[in-house]
């Protein structure tokens, strides 16, 4: 169950309630900082409501209008970052929080193992049983990785067969070797190699552009009924190339598509038809 529409619910419970468990934070005295590229973010705003904690969150100036307004909606705290320094800058800029307030804790969703953890029970499990355990590909696009790293644990735990798919944005191929660079795909490509991703259980990574994952999103949406985001689409172009092979004929891809669509109506993706809607006028 993911009630903010996006795969970042499940680690915010997760790792909230195993900080809680180890007697790190408390409802009513904790405050949470966290740098986030919206999501995850979201999902701590919204289980800190929930629970009493109050939350601040550092993000950088590029993410979508909505993810703004769904944090200060659920009375979270929000300081705009360098978009220029990405996600590195917000991580700076929350650790700095972090050292000037008192009862502070940031539970680094870069970091915490709280984050794979609950796609290993969950996620995994979940795909496994949806699919009679068929499933031959397992396609994620890399934020912080712990959607990879715990949800292919398990598949691979199930069958060591399955071949594990990473997805980055090819103007930003940290994974593959290359340089950070600025790209539309948010919530992915953070510019570097968090370390709660498991690199060693990945077969192959494919480069993915922001225009071709802006693409498949359009195309989810208009075609399949699939209220997606940005993020979705680029996993949903790496399933589409994967399919094209040979050697895959036949064969059970299952890509995750981490967020609903409506948190990205003022971005690039639905540009011409906001501005289509903003035009419009009543018909006397």
């Amino acid at each position: 169950m993911e009630p903010c529409g996006s795969v970042k619910d499940r680690i915010g419970k997760s790792m909230i309630e195993d900080a809680e468990k180890a007697g790190k934070i408390s409802p009513g005295k904790t405050t949470l900082i966290e740098p986030t590229s919206g999501n995850t973010g979201i999902a701590l705003a919204m289980v800190g409501a929930a629970r009493g904690y109050k939350v601040i969150l550092t993000m950088p100036a590029t993410m979508s209008l909505e993810r703004r307004i769904v944090l200060r909606a659920f009375g979270a705290e929000l300081v705009l970052t360098d978009p220029s320094k990405g996600i590195p800058g917000a991580i700076k800029k929350a650790e700095e929080l972090v050292a000037s307030t008192p009862d502070a804790y940031m539970l680094q969703q870069f970091d915490n193992g709280a984050n794979p953890d609950v796609h290993y029970r969950t996620t995994g499990p979940e795909i496994w049983a949806a699919t009679g355990g068929k499933i031959d590909i397992f396609i994620s696009a890399v934020g912080t990785g712990g959607t990879l790293t715990g949800t292919a644990k398990y598949l691979k735990e199930m069958n060591p067969n399955i071949k594990i798919i990473a997805v980055e944005p090819t103007e930003s191929p940290v994974l593959s070797g290359g340089k950070p660079g600025p790209h539309k795909i948010q919530g992915i490509g953070a510019g570097f190699v968090p370390s709660v991703l498991n690199t060693g259980i990945i077969d192959e990574i494919v480069k993915i552009t922001s225009d071709e994952a802006v693409e498949w999103a359009r195309r989810a949406i208009k075609d399949d009924g699939l209220m997606v985001g940005i993020s979705s689409g680029a996993a949903i172009c790496a399933a589409v190339q994967l399919a094209k092979r040979p050697e895959n004929a036949g064969k059970l891809i299952v890509p995750v598509l981490p967020s609903f669509g409506e948190r990205y109506l003022s971005t690039v993706l639905f540009q011409s038809i906001r501005e289509e809607c903003e035009a419009m006028v009543f018909t006397p």
